[in-house]
């Protein structure tokens, strides 16, 4: 019940409050199904919270699903008011942060704003009103749900015994795995593509500024792949979201101001302050990355070739390389080591790995270096990099020799559910709820229903 809670997208929240409150009229008709303290759970929010599961692939269209979805609402309800109780709080900053960017999120994945407008039949404004409630009962439910967790902590002999007590077939399959390590070298850009980028920058600047549109040229232009498709905009951001160079000039800009051109590790950027709230900005911004000339990447790649012969030869070690060489910050301190970010653990599942990364990493045996190897990063950064493989796991059944801190990370989840249960049941023998059985006939985890918690006519 808890993992399923959090796994409820933001998409979905958007087209079930939508569809809440296209007529309030219809309260009553719709039917109120439970109580918890204040708060009421209609028919409608169990119904379309579990359409909502069953298309995301999370549950399939039967009764018991359905009684899932609302035991689901129970518990949210349930956090809601205990943490009104408990004083535990949200602030108005966190709603706003919040729905700016999961709309933003919303707008890139249907391509402008416009668009979410003509889906909804609702402007932008009277979306990110709509969404205010409900996303400040999701946070609060949120922050509780860390309050009531955050000590919980397993040790080595929880964690054996929780093995231990696992039957033969409950024992995961694991699949193929390795650790990895890598050196990355990016080409050196020369003047002359400097130059080209920032002139086409104060080209668009001009032009802008005579009139054209920011956004129609964003559009036309930038090569930010997470901002160009909607003007180049992004909203609510906050100091420490972006880098330094760019938040330097954005928060020290007036509204409606454009920047000169300036740089960052991802290239040249000019910036408009579209809004300022306090300490939070809405922008629109173009990028220009230079152009890397064939010299530029052959050199980068005759380098990388040379330090890939030192370790062969064995006058360097991979991780001495890396301490010299490596220009990728997320490695570099690590020896080079890849950690994935899902789970913190230097294994991956093969699966997980970048699909060039994957047909790279499967040619290659335990200990073996890969040749110096073109590949663009997620944002289109151009670079090499020389792949180390210490360890590849064929698949097999969890052990604790070998996936220590997977089993920990279960049993770890599975004190964490029985704090919340535990912290359910307590709360619920407590809590004024009242549960409609006449029309969800279901066989709850918790205790929501009892002789006193049954709602009738009176």
């Amino acid at each position: 019940m808890v993992s399923r809670k959090i796994r409820w997208s933001f998409t979905s929240l958007l087209f079930t409050l939508l569809v809440s409150t296209s007529s309030l009229a219809q309260v009553t008709a719709d039917g109120i199904v439970a109580v918890v303290g204040a708060n009421i759970i209609l028919k409608s929010e169990v119904e379309d919270r579990h359409v909502n599961y069953v298309r995301q692939g999370f549950m399939e269209n039967t009764e018991k699903d359905k009684c899932e979805a609302f035991e689901e609402l129970l518990f949210e309800k349930l956090m809601v008011h205990r943490a009104e109780i408990d004083s535990v709080v949200v602030s108005e900053e966190e709603v706003e942060g919040t729905i700016e960017q999961r709309m933003a999120m919303l707008t890139q994945q249907m391509g402008s704003e416009e668009r979410v407008e003509e889906y909804y039949n609702k402007s932008m404004p009277e979306l990110k009103e709509m969404l205010q409630p409900i996303v400040y009962e999701s946070l609060i439910a949120q922050r509780m749900q860390q309050t009531i967790t955050k000590n919980v902590e397993v040790t080595p002999s929880e964690v054996r015994a929780f093995y231990n007590n696992m039957s033969v077939d409950s024992i995961p399959l694991i699949n193929e795995q390795v650790e990895i390590s890598e050196l990355v070298v990016y080409p050196v850009v020369d003047s002359a593509a400097k130059a080209e980028a920032i002139d086409k920058l104060n080209e668009l600047r001009e032009r802008i500024e005579k009139g054209s549109s920011f956004s129609s040229m964003a559009v036309l232009y930038s090569e930010d792949p997470g901002s160009a498709k909607k003007g180049g905009e992004y909203k609510g951001i906050k100091r420490g979201q972006f880098v330094k160079e760019f938040e330097a000039v954005a928060f020290n800009l007036r509204r409606g101001e454009i920047s000169k051109p300036f740089r960052t590790e991802y290239g040249f950027h000019i910036v408009q302050l579209m809004q300022r709230r306090g300490e939070e900005l809405d922008v629109r911004h173009i990028l220009i990355r230079p152009k890397i000339s064939d010299e530029s990447l052959e050199r980068t790649k005759s380098n990388l070739d040379s330090i890939r012969d030192l370790i062969a030869e064995g006058l360097i070690t991979f991780e001495g390389a890396v301490e010299r060489f490596s220009e990728d910050d997320e490695t570099k301190f690590n020896r080079g080591l890849k950690v994935n970010p899902q789970t913190g653990d230097p294994r991956w599942e093969v699966g997980d790995l970048q699909r060039d990364l994957f047909v790279l990493v499967e040619k290659l045996d335990e200990g073996d270096l890969s040749k110096a190897t073109f590949f663009r990063t997620r944002d289109g950064k151009e670079g090499f990099r020389i792949i180390k493989v210490h360890r590849k796991v064929e698949p097999h059944r969890a052990n604790l020799k070998e996936d220590y801190q997977f089993i920990k990370r279960m049993a770890s989840q599975q004190k964490t559910e029985k704090r919340m249960n535990e912290w359910v049941q307590r709360n619920i023998d407590r809590t004024y709820i009242k549960v409609n059985t006449e029309i969800y006939n279901c066989d709850f985890r918790n205790s929501w229903i009892t002789p006193e918690t049954v709602m009738t006519d009176e």
